[in-house]
């Protein structure tokens, strides 16, 4: 299949990769047919490697959620067919909590949680991919507190590899940045403006009505839980240094205009806010968020942090 310059065959491309990985199960084939021999995850529990780094990842969620069902949501794009494409995808996860493993003894608890991925691809292979996983959303549900659950991994991580930080990165074949239409230069610059303290601009650019999806799994209504969020987040992390690393802004028929952006924290603990008491430890804080645009403006927005991985990076500094 060749990716065409709108990119509706690679989003179909990444929803035929996710039916034979997470519904087929055929991860034998799929894996060796869509991954790149090479291909880096950079999820933000740690790195993975090659097909075996994905396979390993997809192995543990489905041991730990043996029904598992992950549902794309939406896929937005940039590139092309000569340089290759990233898709940010955005995928919703239906289980029950029925297997041992990653997260525990089974709870037999009914789970919902959202993935969210940028995936490149070139030649029908993926290459390159950043991913963060609502962790803290799953843990909630089974009845485990993520501050605990992160604790309780730092003795069995790799100190290579887990959790992912800059430090750990290493350099894929993908070195875009994305696209620059209006739609995600707008949704950047608003991100960009509320990290240095203008929050002033959530009552300004969100739609009074608009629906919100947090890390957490909790969903929020209006400008008010959009400026708990954000505001919360940097609290948090008062002095650390926010960029955005790649964006993509997207306009089809029928469907409202849309962006999406890969953003990062990278600092110290240094504030109170949605982690507790400041712990002066180092954090990196991997960030992605897909929004859609209406009359009124920002009408419905998905970001996702993996609240395990920023526990787990304080527990290194408290023990």
């Amino acid at each position: 299949m060749a990716f065409d310059s709108r990119g509706a065959d690679f989003a179909g491309f990444l929803a035929k990769v996710n039916g034979a990985v997470w519904e087929a199960r055929a991860l034998d084939a799929a894996l060796a047919t869509h991954y790149h021999p090479q291909v880096i995850l950079r999820d933000a529990g740690g790195l993975g490697f090659g097909p075996a780094g994905i396979g390993a990842d997809v192995l543990g969620q489905i041991a730990a959620f043996p029904d598992l069902s992950l549902r794309i949501e939406d896929v937005m794009w940039s590139g092309g067919a000569q340089v290759g494409m990233l898709g940010s995808e955005r995928a919703m996860g239906f289980a029950r909590h029925r297997g041992g493993g990653l997260y525990g003894a089974p709870s037999g608890a009914p789970v919902r949680f959202r993935v969210m991925a940028d995936r490149y691809a070139k030649a029908e292979r993926i290459s390159d991919v950043w991913q963060v996983r609502d962790t803290g959303a799953i843990l909630r549900q089974i009845g485990v507190d993520p501050r605990v659950w992160a604790g309780e991994q730092l003795a069995r991580l790799d100190p290579e590899t887990q959790p992912f930080t800059p430090a750990r990165d290493v350099q894929g074949p993908y070195t875009g940045t994305g696209t620059a239409n209006q739609w995600c230069m707008a949704f950047s610059e608003l991100l960009e403006r509320v990290m240095l303290g203008g929050f002033s601009a959530i009552p300004e650019q969100y739609d009074r009505a608009c629906a919100l999806h947090y890390a957490g799994g909790e969903p929020g209504f209006g400008p008010e839980s959009a400026e708990a969020f954000w505001l919360g987040l940097r609290a948090s992390f008062p002095s650390a240094d926010f960029a955005v690393h790649h964006r993509i802004g997207i306009e089809e028929p029928l469907l409202p205009p849309r962006a999406a952006l890969r953003w990062s924290l990278t600092g110290r603990h240094d504030g109170w806010g949605l982690f507790g008491a400041p712990t002066g430890a180092e954090v990196h804080v991997m960030g992605l968020s897909h929004a859609e645009f209406g009359p009124r403006g920002l009408r419905r927005e998905w970001s996702l942090i993996d609240e395990s991985a920023i526990w787990m990076q304080i527990a290194a500094k408290t023990g």
